[in-house]
């Protein structure tokens, strides 16, 4: 039953984040929202949806462990495992422009989380602050880009001719409907996860912070994979890499935010002598691969795969050793 849990909430998380992608971007479309918009905030906020209802849930739920595992282990994800992965099957272009902002965004944002960790406690205060800096960024990042046809102003039309090529074809009840049912869907993929994912724990005898950094992280960065994989596939590279800095950003500066606002979470010990450093050093190794030669290659491609391979099994044979 546990294992099934887990397994319809991901089915669920990932086909609610398409869905309500999907269903949101074609309102926004209908009511004359610019592509650029859409892209910087409704795809941002939809494909980090599965990880903000799956770390809201578990904190209600007493599991503060699987919450803030789940944001740490899901950035070192989109790292190592998903640019990596993506890095393998085409070399991924760096905009100059884009990784001057958004570079030091998410240098700046792990700089954030390793302190808030370190401290033991995420309080509602410090959860303000992150929800205020994450509005700043966007504030800032679309009046640099507004009627500009940057390539990183690019990068985020193309985003939603990516996730969602057709939703403005739709009408508007359609789209309504598309919008809440992929939220429906996303709140009851949540639920199942962190029911199977808690009980695997006990079942297990680790640690709900081990599950979050591994099997939940994993489960709730698939919509990340998916949207990566399918870049790389089409050649379309700079939006794989947009997208993970974005999502990294959303999930630290968002998910982290609003979670902590709604409950305080306490960090667990393993994730503050562990995990954070090793999220802090996956975003030190993305800068300066992207800063090297104007691209990431297959070579580093790979050893950001062999990295998350090593940090996954050092993890697993800890918890289970």
């Amino acid at each position: 039953m546990t294992v099934f849990e887990i397994a319809l909430g991901l089915v669920l998380l990932v086909a609610g984040g398409d869905v309500l992608v999907r269903g949101s971007v074609g309102l926004a479309k209908r009511f004359g929202i610019s592509e650029l918009l859409i892209g910087l905030v409704l795809v941002g906020f939809g494909t980090s949806t599965p990880e903000l209802m799956t770390s809201v849930l578990a904190a209600l739920n007493g599991s503060a462990g699987l919450a803030v595992g789940n944001v740490a282990g899901s950035n070192i994800a989109n790292i190592l495992l998903i640019l990596g992965l993506t890095a393998v099957i085409s070399p991924l272009l760096v905009d100059p422009k884009a990784l001057l902002r958004d570079g030091p965004a998410n240098a700046l944002a792990a700089l954030a989380f390793t302190g808030l960790a370190l401290s033991g406690l995420i309080g509602r205060e410090a959860g303000l602050v992150l929800i205020l800096a994450l509005a700043v960024y966007l504030v800032v990042t679309y009046r640099m880009e507004k009627g500009t046809h940057t390539p990183s102003a690019e990068l985020h039309r193309g985003e939603v001719q990516l996730v969602a090529p057709k939703a403005g074809q739709l009408n508007l009840l359609l789209n309504l409907a598309m919008a809440f049912g992929g939220l429906v869907m996303i709140l009851g993929g949540a639920h199942f996860l962190v029911s199977g994912a808690t009980s695997l724990a006990q079942a297990a005898g680790i640690s709900d912070a081990v599950i979050g950094v591994t099997i939940v992280a994993v489960g709730t960065s698939l919509p990340e994979l998916v949207t990566s994989v399918i870049a790389a596939l089409k050649r379309q590279t700079d939006i794989a890499l947009g997208n993970i800095l974005g999502s990294n950003l959303f999930n630290i500066l968002g998910i982290l935010g609003i979670t902590a606002v709604i409950t305080p979470l306490q960090v667990p010990q393993e994730i503050m002598s562990f995990d954070i450093w090793v999220l802090l050093g996956a975003t030190v190794i993305l800068l300066v691969f992207a800063m090297t030669g104007g691209r990431i290659c297959r070579r580093e491609g790979a050893i950001m795969l062999l990295a998350y391979a090593g940090y996954t099994g050092y993890v697993l044979h800890n918890a289970l050793g």
